[in-house]
């Protein structure tokens, strides 16, 4: 890890997966960082403007039915499904590790944590890594990018052209 800002960072997706396999109650959070998030440790949910109960964030543990698979792809995976919010909120829009205490649910059923310990920023290229082995899978993966094109307006009830994942 080297130190950026008072804050480590995670330069390597092996050293992040290494790091997640040792401790539990960790999660990713897309945002300016923890000097703009801690202040005042709460979400806001963009469609209704209610403020939520702590910090959207997700989950970096390992599930048990992941079995044997990769934690590397585990990982890649956990990271690629956000990586598009620098895009279509904020370019200052960075991740980084933080450990908290899950205390809700957001409306996208995303935990939100609070007692954060900040622990590191996630580097460029682990990012660029991440989406590298995502789009290297065999199944159609896409961010959960629910940004729609401005020329386009689809019914609530049809299907995304635009939206690849599987749920």
């Amino acid at each position: 890890m080297t130190k950026t800002t008072d804050l480590p960072t995670f330069s390597s997706l092996d050293e992040l997966t290494r790091f997640i396999t040792h401790r539990r109650g960790l999660y990713v959070r897309w945002s300016h960082g923890p000097a703009s998030d801690l202040p005042n440790p709460s979400s806001t949910d963009e469609l209704t403007g209610i403020k939520l109960p702590g910090l959207s964030a997700n989950p970096l543990d390992l599930e048990d039915w992941w079995g044997k698979r990769p934690v590397r792809i585990w990982v890649a995976r956990r990271l690629y499904d956000y990586c598009h919010l620098p895009r279509v909120k904020d370019a200052r829009t960075r991740p980084w590790v933080l450990h908290g205490c899950e205390t809700g649910r957001g409306p996208d059923n995303e935990p939100l944590v609070t007692e954060i310990e900040p622990l590191g920023w996630i580097a460029d290229e682990v990012i660029t890594d991440a989406c590298r082995i995502i789009t290297e899978q065999p199944g159609r993966w896409g961010t959960l990018d629910r940004v729609e094109p401005e020329e386009e307006s689809p019914s609530p009830l049809q299907p995304s052209a635009r939206r690849q994942d599987r749920r």
